[in-house]
């Protein structure tokens, strides 16, 4: 059993807490549980000494997950305003500590309907793919599908009820109409849902570097731009218009229909990876959660956006 599978079995104490900063040692310490982690325990640490996120990481999300490089763009992505400074990285642990963002309300969907809060929005994610960082990882979406099947395959269950291999052949089709090569990627976050973005409130804005924040950057590496707006849409599923709005405050006036029209085209590529993923934490993972029907919304998503980008693409992405 590796350290990390063991603290994901233990409680979260006091003593715990200074195992990880021994420089805590002595001094009053609140511990919250954080909810919305899927993958990992989430607690917040309190103490004079700071104000901190830590993260256990679940049961064999290696498999998936490199945490050299998630720990590589935090730290980078910190220096631009869009991440939390980080603490500690303990992967020897199976720990990670980051800087807790207080003084904010995290977003729900409900926000992404809302015209005012485009710009805050749109703001860290043109941040993110304009910044020139270079990430150690390579997120090309066929390649990222293809190795969650291979995981899936590996762990020797078997779903009949969904097509994975016919829908994984669509997607290859689909990657060769869309033809965007890996030296055209850029720094893309790859899991871009409302609960990741961190808006800090007004009367506390003159405390941080920027008005909004993103946290968890497990998925992140070098990676086509409109993959990582498509995973955002699939992920807040707001209508249409608010996409539109969305994207234009993203362009800015700049080829506003063809980003538009490779959204679209990625569209299915994040729900077909999040489908195999929550399959593999379902054979996995340790955290109490419905993987199963959750994954299952996921793949009825991209057959759905699979018939709409015919739809609305007409025989350009005619997939048959």
């Amino acid at each position: 059993m590796t350290e990390s599978t063991r603290l994901l079995d233990k409680e979260f104490t006091q003593d715990v807490c200074c195992e990880l900063l021994p420089e805590w040692k002595g001094l009053d310490i609140k511990i919250t549980q954080l909810s919305g982690g899927i993958t990992n325990k989430l607690y917040r640490i309190q103490s004079q000494a700071g104000d901190y996120t830590v993260r256990i990481y679940g049961d064999q999300t290696e498999l998936f997950i490199d945490r050299n490089c998630e720990a590589y763009t935090i730290n980078e992505m910190a220096k631009i305003g869009v991440a939390a400074r980080m603490v500690k990285f303990m992967p020897e642990m199976g720990v990670t500590i980051v800087e807790f963002i207080g003084d904010s309300i995290v977003l729900t969907n409900d926000h992404f309907v809302d015209q005012s809060f485009y710009p805050k929005i749109v703001d860290p994610i043109r941040k993110i793919h304009g910044s020139g960082i270079q990430l150690p990882k390579v997120f090309n979406p066929m390649v990222e599908v293809k190795k969650m099947f291979s995981i899936l395959n590996n762990l020797k269950v078997q779903y009949p009820e969904f097509d994975i291999a016919g829908t994984i052949e669509r997607l290859k089709k689909l990657t060769e109409i869309i033809n965007i090569p890996e030296s055209e990627y850029s720094a893309c976050h790859n899991d871009l849902l409302a609960d990741n973005f961190i808006l800090i409130n007004k009367d506390a804005r003159h405390k941080y570097d920027s008005p909004m924040y993103i946290i968890d950057w497990e998925y992140a590496g070098m990676a086509p731009r409109y993959y990582d707006i498509a995973d955002m849409f699939q992920e807040i599923l707001v209508p249409r218009e608010a996409e539109k709005g969305i994207v234009a405050e993203y362009c800015q006036d700049d080829n506003f229909d063809q980003t538009l029209y490779f959204i679209d085209l990625f569209k299915p590529f994040p729900d077909i990876y999040w489908f195999l993923w929550s399959l593999i934490q379902l054979n996995i993972s340790k955290i109490e959660f419905d993987y199963y029907n959750y994954g299952k919304t996921k793949y009825e998503n991209a057959i759905e956006n699979l018939k709409f980008i015919k739809k609305e693409h007409g025989e350009i992405v005619d997939l048959g």
